[in-house]
């Protein structure tokens, strides 16, 4: 069968999971309907190797994704040219399907933090996440993906949605968009607004490549629910709902699932 693609990846228009070495022997022997694989770049910079060994292996079976954590893209200082001269080696010798990063900030004055945080949605936060994209696609000499996060709170000075940011960035910089469905609903869910409004409003025909993911629920300090984007459980019903409705909305798309907290054996995951 002939694959198809969609203009901002080029993933096939099939099922794909984020790899971990665990599975190694198992994806090789047998991969059910997995077509790709999502790699974390940051696992592959060293020089050499079991881990990268398999990756040029999987690389001859599979289309891959990198998929990085740890550009800070919406930083305030600049970003990191050594970690951004390491990625655009990573994808020159790799030439992955697809590249993406994250709509968030993780280090600050040389500090590092292990979660990728939340931006306010305003003009000056544009303007620096654009350029840093404009920074990132000239060194990779391709176009990224960037990803919707999962938010826990709100800033009182955004001035624009998310989606309607997101559009934004794309206009200036010509990236295109990473979907994930469980972020969407993970944020609708503690921030309180409709996740169906919110893929009506997103600019879907920029998606390249959608994300699935279990969260993990709780309660805030008030005892409303929250919904942590944990990556260590099944996708949700109402996550594969609102993919369905995404979907009939913007047509076929790559669609990976995550899992990368108490990872199961591979035959649970391909089912």
């Amino acid at each position: 069968m002939r694959d198809t693609h969609h203009p901002h990846t080029a993933l096939p228009l099939a099922p794909g999971v984020g790899y971990k070495p665990q599975h190694y022997t198992a994806l090789m022997h047998d991969p059910g309907t997995v077509r790709w694989l999502e790699i974390h770049a940051e696992n592959y910079m060293g020089g050499g190797g079991r881990p990268l060994a398999q990756l040029r292996a999987l690389s001859e079976r599979f289309a891959l994704s990198v998929h990085g954590v740890g550009l800070s893209i919406g930083g305030e200082s600049p970003l990191d040219t050594a970690h951004l001269a390491r990625l655009a080696y990573l994808t020159s010798w790799l030439n992955p399907a697809s590249f993406s990063e994250h709509l968030a900030w993780s280090t600050h004055d040389g500090a590092f933090f292990n979660d990728l945080l939340p931006l306010p949605y305003t003009a000056t936060t544009l303007a620096r996440v654009c350029r840093h994209i404009d920074q990132v696609q000239t060194a990779l000499g391709r176009q990224m993906l960037l990803e919707n996060p999962s938010s826990y709170l709100a800033f009182v000075e955004s001035d624009w949605s998310e989606p309607e940011f997101l559009c934004e960035i794309t206009r200036r910089t010509g990236c295109g968009l990473l979907l994930d469905v469980n972020n969407v609903f993970v944020s609708a869910t503690n921030l309180g607004f409709s996740p169906e409004a919110y893929i009506a409003a997103f600019p879907l025909d920029a998606v390249g490549e959608v994300h699935l993911g279990g969260h993990a629920p709780d309660v805030d300090d008030h005892g409303a629910p929250l919904l942590i984007d944990a990556h260590g459980c099944p996708v949700a019903d109402p996550v594969w709902t609102l993919l369905a409705t995404t979907l009939a909305q913007m047509g076929p798309r790559p669609v990976l699932i995550e899992w990368d907290n108490d990872v199961p054996d591979w035959p649970l995951l391909a089912a």
